[in-house]
């Protein structure tokens, strides 16, 4: 039986990376995943709404998670043009706020679907977490990027985990989170955060700890030792998720540590 720790960690990002990922591609490769002996371990496929008109040559059972970028005014007319799709089931919906801080036009969206709001990193953050709060939905931390300073660090990271686990809203991560422990990245110098760091923290956070606690979860660089803590966690996981283009990468990284068996 697969881990339930590792359940539905990983959002299969394949059409955000770099370049121009052709739609059918991504989907094949989804569905291989599906098929796979790990295939507990993925989660659904995430489409930019500006690729939506390719979805009608995918006739596949497919579960997506939306991707507005655009804003909350995006959500309701790409969700009809889903609707039409019979084969297509909208997991969930990940929202940035590009031109403001209002989320009243999530308001539409099916509850059975799961909303997530990116929390900005500069002064909006407190008003969009409250709105988060308010409205019952997830948050989304962004963790990565293109620059140097699109990368938070771990004070900063350690902030709005401990902010979440205080209102009890549970998160995802985007970008930035290719290897499971804290790094340097060979190429380009980036401090890059480890998806096994911020899940430890996300754990210990709901189990009361300060933020400068998790702060020194985050910056741990020995994988044995935070192996030995991943491998201890009985409860549910409070880190939801995170995106990732290379799946299999991660699948290794994880068999490696010694958290899942050779697959």
């Amino acid at each position: 039986m697969f881990p339930r720790l590792f359940r539905g960690l990983c959002d299969d990002a394949a059409l955000l990376q770099p370049g121009d990922t052709p739609l059918e591609t991504a989907v094949q490769q989804h569905l291989s995943y599906r098929d796979a002996a790990f295939s507990d371990l993925v989660g659904p496929l995430m489409i930019p709404i500006p690729r939506l008109d390719d979805l009608i040559y995918v006739t596949e059972p497919i579960s997506i998670s939306l991707i507005a970028s655009g804003g909350p005014a995006t959500v309701e007319a790409a969700l009809d043009r889903m609707y039409a799709k019979s084969n297509l089931t909208v997991a969930t919906i990940e929202v940035a706020l590009p031109n403001g801080t209002d989320i009243t036009a999530l308001g539409a969206v099916d509850p059975a679907i799961d909303v997530y709001v990116e929390i900005p990193r500069g002064q909006h953050r407190a008003e969009v977490f409250d709105a988060v709060d308010e409205r019952g939905y997830h948050a989304t931390f962004r963790t990565g990027g293109v620059t140097a300073d699109a990368y938070p660090g771990e004070q900063e990271l350690a902030a709005a985990i401990h902010e979440a686990a205080r209102r009890e809203i549970s998160f995802k991560a985007v970008a930035g989170l290719d290897h499971a422990i804290r790094n340097t990245n060979a190429d380009t110098g980036f401090e890059q955060h480890g998806y096994l760091n911020v899940l430890l923290a996300a754990q210990a956070a709901h189990s009361g700890a300060k933020a400068s606690d998790l702060a020194t979860i985050l910056a741990l660089r020995d994988p044995e030792v935070l192996a030995q803590h991943v491998a201890a966690i009985e409860t549910e996981r409070a880190f939801l998720s995170f995106d990732t283009g290379n799946i299999r990468q991660l699948l290794d990284d994880l068999i490696s540590l010694g958290l899942l068996p050779p697959m």
